[in-house]
């Protein structure tokens, strides 16, 4: 036979039962483990008959390569084999050294011993090949080596004793590599000379992580060993606070939905975490979670809180109410404890969320260094944490928060590139004292947990949380995630007892509160099998004695049977005759073969009709009757039309919605102010017209303006000047002064005679003294005139004509040689007009006679002063008279008849030589005009 050949001979030999136990380094308690995974394997092959191992001749170890030659010897098998498979493998680790194996066969021919050398320090692992139940060549390796050479040795180099033996041949191609078993790999070197590897599992250095939270035993990728990683792990919590995937702690309160988390480099198709924040207090200065939104692939799950500050929360997949548990396109979501749970086994991440708090896991495998928004870069290290959507580093968290906002529909007013969030001062008005529950985090309650996970950041949120909204508890959200995440360590903290009744969770009927309660509670269906968890998480469980009938079924039974009817959709156990609606249909419990039977649930509702400007149509769930959905109009401002108006100055908008509207109705409305000069002033402040006035803004209104009105007063001023002096305003001043306006003269009894310009006055005892005033370039110049009368000799007069002339102070006469003075003198004639004449003759009459005329110098004028009069008519009347015309037609004419006549002054005529020829003397003789005037005037 061959040295290199195929196939064997077929041989007889008594059977050898032989035993191999593979021994590999086990991780940590808990390791996920693989179809691949090293563990413990036992098999048994057949043993020999006196259960007597072959002999084995060892040559001693000296740190080099060595040979040990095994040779197995005993009756000739009488079976026949094939060329063999590896039907099953066993691995042992020894500190043997190499072994030269012979294979006993029946015919000497075919011998072909196989040497194996092994070379190095390590342990290596010995494996056995079988096929079947017959055994057939086997190679045992112990050795303390990871690398294994195996060649075909001649026939002449084996060592036989016994029956002849034939050993089996290896025959390889090309340069191939194969796992010849759990954890061992072979490559094929050439010339039948193959490498054997077996993979050697050390327990690695167990890291610390940045998030002060144990790492987690991941197995590799080879399935043989595995290595610790730090999950990437995320939370937020009260107003809200939150610890990075690395661990760093800040406070944001902005109130838009944001980037929780997303991938960097995009691998998984739609894929992130995003938070929904709202304004929990009526100072809108603090925010907290309203919703958590997973998104993945096809589909978007909402955790959306039911009730403000509740653990209550409803569940929507696509915006579609959905029951728990819910598995579907690869996302799983159920309830565990107080929380619910989105499970995403592809991605091996999970989201929990509890209406208070969240939390967010994913492997470090998967995500490290991939992951930006609110939760940071999962890398182990804060230092890029506050990453901007840019790849900046922001100063702090806070900042870095604004950036990640979402565009949402629901919240027009936020938007990338607005205001940024300010912080509520953390200094309050007066001193705080933080709430006696947080004091619970440091101290014996919590300290089992202290050396797992930190307090001190916990307990710093539950002070701010308990001193900026004293009266939501929302401390209580502090020691809740802390308990959780203490849980998620290991650590079950029964906590919610020590707070005096300020934390406690209520628990429907038929339930019960438990802190360290199941991940998932056993049901009826679940109880055979085995769960390995043992991370525990608070919530409400069915009391002891009694199981969840199953995880859709939130009824607790005592034991697992068959009722007389039940429906899992409607959550009841029902007896017969019983009816109920469930999935929309009008249903009884019948007994007999039927059970349930349904038939569609009848709605009488009316549809509205949304017309108004401003509404829309919205369907909601009827509380009453959730088969029958309501239809109501809805308010939408933002599709209203009108605008708010621009007002003038003292006018403000009022909006106001009518009854029965949705868009406001928009108008000007007076703000109650006064208006000057573009600026408003409130009632009773002043305002400021001009220095000469004090004015103040009053609560009068002006009816037509709708403006207040604005009541000035002067500012005080003196009202009284002498006699002769008046008030004359005054440029730039708001007060006038006292200014000549009249000439003041002192008579001949030293009293005041006050008079005008233009204004004259004879002497109240004397009328020859006459007194004026006149106004030359705005002075005043107040002069006395005394008149002097012409010689007077009454003997020359006619008897009975002595009168006084017009001044009142000179007499005058009629000459005896004189005519009579001025009278009345009648005479008759014809009336004669445009050819016309009267018929008869007419009384006419006319003033004639003398009057006195005279000249004599005047001292205050310094030149002479004329006095002249007329004998003129003083009264008169009209008379009317027919006139007869050429044509022989009459008409009435009007005439003037004089009544009475008398002396007259009139302006005495001024010799040519006698005028003036400057300016000068024009003004004088202006003045000395006026003077005469004066006189004369007086003199009537």
């Amino acid at each position: 036979t061959p040295s290199r050949s195929t196939s064997t001979t077929p041989v007889t030999e008594t059977p050898v039962h032989e035993t191999t136990t593979i021994r590999t380094p086990s991780p940590p308690t808990g390791l996920p483990t693989t179809a691949s995974s090293p563990g413990t394997t036992t098999t048994s092959g057949p043993s020999s008959p006196t259960g007597t191992s072959p002999p084995i001749s060892t040559t001693p170890f000296n740190g080099s390569a060595s040979t040990t030659k095994i040779t197995t010897s005993g009756p000739t098998p009488s079976v026949s084999t094939s060329p063999t498979t590896t039907a099953g493998t066993e691995i042992s680790t020894s500190t043997t050294t190499s072994a030269t194996v012979t294979t006993p066969t029946t015919s000497p021919a075919s011998t072909s011993p196989v040497s194996t050398t092994t070379s190095g320090t390590t342990p290596t692992e010995s494996f056995t090949t079988t096929s079947g139940t017959t055994p057939s060549s086997f190679i045992t390796i112990n050795a303390t080596t990871t690398s294994t050479t195996l060649e075909t040795l001649s026939p002449g180099s084996t060592t036989t004793s016994g029956p002849t033996t034939t050993s089996t041949a290896v025959t390889t191609t090309g340069s191939e590599s194969w796992w010849l078993c759990n954890c061992t790999k072979v490559i094929c070197i050439e010339d039948n000379i193959v490498q054997v590897i077996p993979v050697i599992c050390n327990p690695p250095p167990k890291p610390t992580c940045a998030n002060g939270l144990s790492p987690v035993p991941v197995i590799d990728e080879d399935g043989c060993c595995w290595h610790w990683e730090c999950d990437c792990y995320c939370t937020g919590w009260g107003d809200p606070h939150y610890m990075t995937f690395d661990g760093l702690y800040y406070s944001y309160q902005g109130n838009c939905t944001y980037v929780l988390v997303e991938e960097i480099n995009k691998k998984v198709d739609n894929f992130g975490v995003y938070i929904d924040n709202y304004h929990c207090d009526s100072r809108d200065v603090v925010s907290c979670p309203r919703t958590l939104i997973v998104r993945h692939e096809t589909q978007e799950v909402r955790l959306r809180t039911a009730q403000p500050n509740t653990v209550q929360v409803e569940v929507t997949v696509n915006n579609q109410l959905v029951a728990l548990p819910y598995k579907k396109f690869g996302v799983s979501i159920y309830e565990s404890g107080i929380n619910r749970v989105v499970e995403i086994p592809e991605l091996k991440m999970n989201v929990t969320y509890n209406g208070l708090s969240f939390s967010i896991r994913m492997p470090y495998s998967l995500f490290g260094n991939n992951t930006q928004g609110q939760c940071g870069t999962c890398n182990n290290n804060t230092a890029d944490d506050c990453m901007l959507p840019n790849g900046n580093i922001a100063a702090n968290c806070e900042t870095m928060a604004d950036h990640w906002v979402v565009v949402d529909p629901s919240k027009p007013q936020c938007s990338p590139g607005l205001t940024p969030t300010r912080p509520p001062s953390t200094t309050p008005t007066q001193p705080c004292k933080e709430s006696s529950i947080c004091e619970l985090l440091l101290g014996s309650v919590f300290k089992p947990c202290h050396a797992f996970v930190q307090p001190e950041k916990y307990y710093a949120a539950c002070v701010f949380d308990s001193c900026v909204l004293p009266n939501l508890d929302l401390e209580c959200s502090s020691l809740q995630i802390y308990a959780a995440t203490c849980a998620d360590q290991g650590v079950c903290i029964d906590w919610r007892k020590h707070t005096n009744g300020v934390c406690t969770h209520e628990c429907p009927s038929g339930k019960e509160y438990k802190a360290c309660g199941p991940i998932k509670e056993m049901t009826c269906k679940s109880r055979g099998q085995n769960d390995t968890s043992t991370k525990q998480v608070e919530g409400c469980f069915c009391p002891n004695g009694t199981m969840l009938y199953d995880s859709g079924v939130d009824v607790c039974v005592k034991t697992c049977g068959k009722f007389h009817c039940f429906t899992w959709m409607h959550v009841r156990f029902l007896f017969f005759g019983e009816e109920f609606t469930v999935d929309c249909q009008d249903c009884i419990c019948l007994e007999g073969e039927h059970g349930i039977v349904c038939k569609p649930h009848i709605c009488d509702q009316k549809k509205v009709t949304c017309d108004g400007e401003g509404f829309y149509e919205v369907t909601e769930v009827n509380p009453a009757d959730s088969c029958c959905p309501l239809f109501t109009c809805k308010c939408n401002t933002s599709l209203c039309t009108a605008k708010a108006p621009k007002c003038s100055l003292g006018f403000e908008v009022h909006s106001y919605i009518p009854s029965g509207q949705c868009c406001p109705v928009y108008e000007c409305v007076a703000k109650g102010v006064c208006v000057h000069e573009n600026a408003e002033f409130l009632p009773n402040s002043s305002v400021f017209v001009d220095k000469c006035q004090n004015c103040v803004c009053t609560n009068d209104v002006n009816i037509s303006t709708q403006l207040n009105i604005i009541s000035c007063e002067h500012v005080p001023c003196n009202t009284y000047c002498q006699p002769g002096y008046e008030i004359k305003p005054v440029k730039g001043e708001c007060c006038g002064k006292c200014v000549q306006t009249k000439c003041i003269i002192h008579t001949a009894d030293n009293s005041e005679l006050i008079l005008s310009p233009g204004d004259f006055k004879n002497d109240p005892h004397n009328n020859c003294t006459i007194y004026s005033c006149v106004d030359v370039h705005n002075q005043l110049i107040a002069s006395t005139s005394e008149i002097t009368c012409p010689a007077f000799n009454e003997d020359s007069c006619k008897p009975g004509t002595i009168s006084f002339l017009p001044n009142g102070c000179c007499k005058t006469c009629a000459p005896l040689d004189s005519q009579t003075p001025c009278s009345v003198r009648h005479r008759e004639d014809f009336i004669v007009y445009n050819g016309c004449r009267s018929v008869d003759r007419v009384d006419l009459t006319e003033c004639e006679g003398t009057c006195g005329t005279f000249s004599l110098y005047s001292a205050e004028a310094n030149s002479m002063d004329h006095s002249c009069s007329c004998c003129r008519e003083t009264e008169t009347t009209e008379k009317y008279v027919v006139l007869k015309c050429p044509g022989g037609h009459s008409v009435s004419h009007k005439y003037i008849y004089v009544e009475s006549c008398s002396c007259q002054d009139t302006v005495c005529g001024i010799p040519q030589s006698s005028q003036l020829e400057n300016n000068g003397e024009n003004d004088t003789a202006t003045t000395v005009s006026r003077i005469k005037r004066a006189i004369n005037l007086t003199s009537k």
